[in-house]
């Protein structure tokens, strides 16, 4: 069953409960999402995109997951 955006910005805000988290699409499979946090500060772009996986807990995982394809930007605070 595909993800809608409510439900990946609920699981990502459960890891990043102060981010700026903005999620778009409208098919429920190829979705978009940004994530501004302070946690990211420090870490380089790969580092902060694991964080993410991380958080989104296994819906993206293998043929099977939820979620097909999230382009992401993440990035620390200005």
């Amino acid at each position: 069953m595909p993800m809608q955006a409510r439900e990946i910005e609920a699981l990502l805000r459960e890891t990043f409960p102060d981010a700026t988290i903005e999620v778009g699409g409208d098919d429920g499979v190829h979705m978009s999402a940004m994530v501004v946090d302070e946690s990211f500060r420090g870490m380089n772009r790969v580092q902060q995109q694991r964080a993410v996986y991380a958080a989104l807990k296994g819906k993206m995982d293998g043929t099977s997951g939820e979620l097909h394809a999230l382009a992401l930007t993440t990035k620390a605070p200005d």
